[in-house]
């Protein structure tokens, strides 16, 4: 299968970096091919709503930054996984833009999906899962799973061991 992590985090070596190496080395040690694209750290503007994607555009965004790289991979993914930290109850700003941009191309064609979210506090995760279960049934997807991380959770082997058994049982 081949699977895409959008990881929203801007941090490089951070824990939502760390927690999407796990879930990778359990993916690929079931034979899944994994790509994680870093929009945490790209240039992806918001959506505008200028409807150019829709009217004269034929599904293709009239801004022309780094999601050019992003919507060649969500065509081809069978499986999306939405990774951020959660800065002030929501997905990382970038992350969000990433998401808003989805609106191109009408819906990825990925039918499965799941979050994984890293938080240095806990309860600050439903207003997220209230947007991410909204896009999975607006594109009709299934959801295979939830992973929340926060205060002494995050970066223990503890979480580490179970989104990478969670990546080899897909």
């Amino acid at each position: 299968m081949k699977i895409v992590v959008l990881n929203g985090s801007p941090r490089p070596k951070g824990n939502t970096a760390a927690l999407i190496a796990a879930f990778k080395e359990g993916c690929e040690s079931s034979g899944h091919q994994v790509s994680v694209i870093p929009v945490g750290t790209m240039n992806i503007g918001g959506c505008r709503d200028c409807e150019y994607c829709h009217t004269k555009g034929g599904g293709t965004c009239v801004q022309k930054d780094d999601m050019e790289k992003v919507y060649p991979a969500l065509a081809e993914a069978e499986m999306v996984v939405l990774a951020s930290p959660v800065y002030y109850f929501g997905l990382t700003g970038q992350l969000q833009s990433a998401v808003s941009r989805f609106y191109a191309v009408g819906a990825p064609a990925a039918k499965k999906w799941a979050l994984l979210l890293t938080s240095g506090s806990p309860d600050v995760y439903p207003a997220i899962e209230a947007q991410y279960r909204g896009i999975l049934n607006f594109i009709q997807a299934k959801d295979l799973g939830i992973f929340e991380y926060d205060g002494k959770q995050v970066g223990t082997e503890a979480a580490f061991g179970e989104v990478r058994a969670f990546g080899a049982s897909l």
